[in-house]
């Protein structure tokens, strides 16, 4: 049996942990900070349900084959301990988070080899600890190697589409884009349905533009039309939704700004392109944040 530890169980966490929950060959754990009765998630095709093992101590946690992290990128010093406990000498490490810096945060306690950075596109939103809604199947790619395919084999038993890419720069920068437009939804808290506002529109597209130039120069194969793109998306998508940075503001928890917004600026300085739409709208959430 394959042993799989997941280290926040917050939407995409736990909607994940309950999908791998549902295969008989897997033992999944949850590492939480307070416990909770299980797992509830509302997914397009109905409620799964699972009851993996919720630990609250690392203490009491021993070596898994898979460690998968989903922890908001600001929280990785609180992970800490519970990587001491999980990894072992041939623990796997999947990083599913935002942003495009996967890997640096975790290169002292593991190879490059064994650290699988993913690109996740699942919508979910938590209700409640372990209470989650799925809006949609979504997806997850990870870069075309041995980790990366031992990873894939994990959910061959969901309907989430897991794939190995062979440009994972690429995706990572795309899904950049489309994360760093919704910043303009957490400015102003409206929900998904704002794209269809045209000056909101636009200032997103302007966002993801600036995105795209810092993407290419760092690598990536970014289309023209990306901007549009990204807009059509939000625009298809269910009006009511709210994105991660959106909820963590209404909730008045700590957000995800440097991983999907401050990233470009930082990355643009050190290409000298200038992202003065993206250094706006930090420097506004941060400002309306803290009022």
């Amino acid at each position: 049996m394959t042993t799989i530890a997941l280290i926040g169980p917050g939407a995409v966490g736990g909607t994940i942990a309950a999908w791998l929950a549902q295969s008989p060959a897997l033992s999944v754990t949850v590492c939480a900070r307070t416990p909770f009765d299980g797992l509830e998630v509302q997914t397009p095709a109905g409620v799964i349900t699972a009851a993996p093992t919720v630990l609250t101590d690392p203490a009491k946690a021993r070596p898994v084959d898979w460690v998968l992290i989903a922890t908001k990128t600001y929280d990785t010093a609180s992970a800490q301990g519970w990587l001491d406990a999980l990894v072992g000498p041939e623990t796997r490490l999947a990083v599913l988070r935002n942003g495009v810096e996967h890997v640096e945060p975790f290169l002292d306690r593991l190879p490059a080899e064994r650290i699988v950075p993913a690109v996740v596109d699942i919508p979910a939103e938590r209700s409640a600890p372990g209470r989650i809604l799925q809006r949609r199947d979504g997806w997850i790619q990870v870069p075309d190697d041995a980790a990366g395919r031992a990873f894939v084999a994990l959910f061959a038993h969901t309907p989430i589409a897991v794939s190995t890419t062979a440009d994972f720069t690429t995706q990572a920068w795309k899904k950049l884009a489309l994360n760093c437009a919704g910043a303009v939804n957490a400015l102003v808290l409206k929900p998904a349905s704002l794209a269809h506002d045209e000056g909101a529109a636009q200032v997103m597209r302007t966002l993801v533009a600036e995105c795209v130039a810092v993407g290419r120069a760092e690598g990536a194969d970014l289309p023209d039309d990306l901007p549009d793109a990204v807009i059509a998306g939000y625009r298809g998508a269910a009006p009511d939704s709210v994105n991660s940075l959106h909820a963590d503001r209404l909730a008045g928890r700590p957000m995800e700004l440097d991983a999907r917004n401050g990233v470009i600026v930082r990355r643009g300085a050190r290409h000298g392109i200038a992202t003065p739409a993206n250094a706006m709208v930090v420097a506004l959430i941060k400002a309306a944040a803290a009022s």
